[in-house]
């Protein structure tokens, strides 16, 4: 991938999308195509086509999806498969067709089982039930690996798909409805602390371990793999290290400056157990994460302070 190749970033505005686009232009690609939703839907076929049709990128960074926690995923799963399904299929197929020189999909570590081994290791993928709060979702993450594989297979398409963990940073999402457990922490410790409130209720025990990577660290993976990495075998970006949701809160109370007390429901779901990715085929390619969990939590709530 030259400087000057003409790169298509979708799903610029969100997370992933923006972190890798700060990414490319801090190493000097100059030659990047944005659209946002409102003017390209990755879920129309037709615009979709006549844009790659038109465009003729070189090199394709999907990061547009349709995301949420725990409470979103249960609450919407049509929604869920059908947006990320369309804008999966829509978007490879054009990239074929259009003579994509090579094709990033971003999957999720939730395609793998509920009750994987831990760490996660790619070849675990389909080897049991997924984690039913969020199948849906999971499902159409699967069809888009299979969709990559299945073209590399029959037409020699270069698509490569990437299985991140939990991604946070700036440009995340924090609404309580929709994020992800971290954003919701920071909102809700952040709220607690100007209310000068006595207590913050987190969903379930406290007990599940997840996985937390810094969007920039992940941002700089992507950008290796898209140069260094041609295989039809997902590969894990993470950080190779997880934490306890109870671990998790008492590090945002503190970074947040929440002195108040921490209450579990728990009769709310845990979801999956355990979820760490073994990331031995990323690290073979040289690539470690800058980012301790400490810094992150902190520049994440710095960057939600100036929203």
């Amino acid at each position: 991938m030259e400087k000057q190749s003409k790169i298509f970033v979708a799903g610029h505005l969100g997370l992933v999308g923006s972190a890798i686009l700060r990414k490319l232009r801090a190493e000097g690609y100059d030659n990047i195509i944005v659209r946002p939703r409102n003017v390209l839907d990755l879920t129309d076929q037709h615009a979709v086509n006549i844009f790659f049709e038109s465009e003729k990128p070189e090199y394709v960074f999907l990061a547009a999806a349709k995301v949420g926690g725990i409470v979103a995923n249960s609450s919407y799963p049509g929604d869920f498969i059908y947006e990320n399904l369309a804008l999966s299929t829509n978007t490879i197929h054009a990239a074929y067709k259009s003579g994509v020189k090579k094709f990033m999909f971003l999957g999720s570590s939730c395609v793998y089982p509920k009750l994987a081994p831990q760490p996660i290791k790619e070849e675990y993928l389909l080897s049991g039930p997924l984690e039913p709060t969020n199948d849906a979702y999971a499902v159409s993450k699967i069809a888009g690996i299979k969709m990559i594989q299945a073209y590399r297979s029959q037409y020699n398409f270069k698509g490569i798909s990437l299985m991140p963990t939990n991604l946070y940073g700036p440009g995340d999402n924090y609404d309580l409805e929709t994020s992800h457990v971290l954003p919701a922490l920071i909102r809700k410790f952040h709220e607690a602390k100007i209310n000068n409130a006595s207590e913050v209720v987190i969903w379930g025990t406290g007990k599940p371990h997840r996985e937390f990577l810094y969007i920039d660290d992940f941002a700089d993976a992507a950008l290796l793999l898209m140069k260094k990495y041609d295989s039809d075998d997902i590969i894990n970006v993470g950080t190779g290290k997880d934490i306890s949701i109870g671990e998790l809160a008492d590090i945002v109370r503190d970074v947040v400056g929440f002195s108040g007390e921490i209450v579990y429901d728990s009769s709310k779901p845990d979801g999956t157990p355990r979820k760490l990715l073994d990331i031995s085929r990323l690290k073979d390619l040289g690539w470690e994460p800058a980012t301790n969990l400490r810094q992150g939590i902190s520049k994440s709530y710095q960057s939600y302070l100036s929203k």
